[in-house]
């Protein structure tokens, strides 16, 4: 009985350092999202001659933000594995986060046994992420074509 509510606590303390952290990401992904939008809204109303320069200034400009919004996830990831202590001493924690994060997985840096639920917690945060990025990708390229397609 003592392992199981052991077991039952040590997977409470997991899945609260992820909701944590989860949401802080939610979090700046959505501010960064909401800001990317504005941006290439403004962006798209510009006029221009040069419709395929515009395009290409706005797609670059909004996967720059996006991929920069995923690199301080996966640093919000790390900083949280050096609070809580998830791997090994030594290990490089921004290096196990993104591996982790981008579902990558190594398999050469693995967290002590008392986190182990922390990685695939990690790597959903980073699918779902990812996945919202792409959304908002095809959001900004779809309303760039179409603004270019009205003129």
């Amino acid at each position: 009985m003592t392992v199981r509510i052991t077991g039952a606590i040590r997977m409470l303390r997991q899945l609260l350092v992820s909701i944590a952290v989860s949401l802080c990401n939610i979090a700046t992904q959505a501010l960064v999202m909401a800001a990317v939008l504005r941006v290439a809204r403004v962006a798209n109303e510009r006029e221009t001659s040069h419709q395929s320069f515009r395009l290409i200034v706005v797609m670059t400009a909004t996967v720059s933000v996006l991929m920069a919004a995923h690199i301080a996830e996966v640093v919000a990831w790390s900083i949280a594995y050096a609070i809580v202590g998830v791997a090994p001493a030594g290990t490089d924690l921004i290096y196990f986060a993104f591996v982790n994060y981008t579902t990558l997985g190594y398999g050469d840096v693995t967290p002590l046994q008392r986190w182990h639920l922390l990685g695939p917690l990690t790597a959903m945060n980073g699918v779902l992420l990812f996945g919202w990025s792409t959304a908002v990708i095809f959001a900004v390229l779809q309303k760039a074509l179409m603004t270019g397609i009205s003129r």
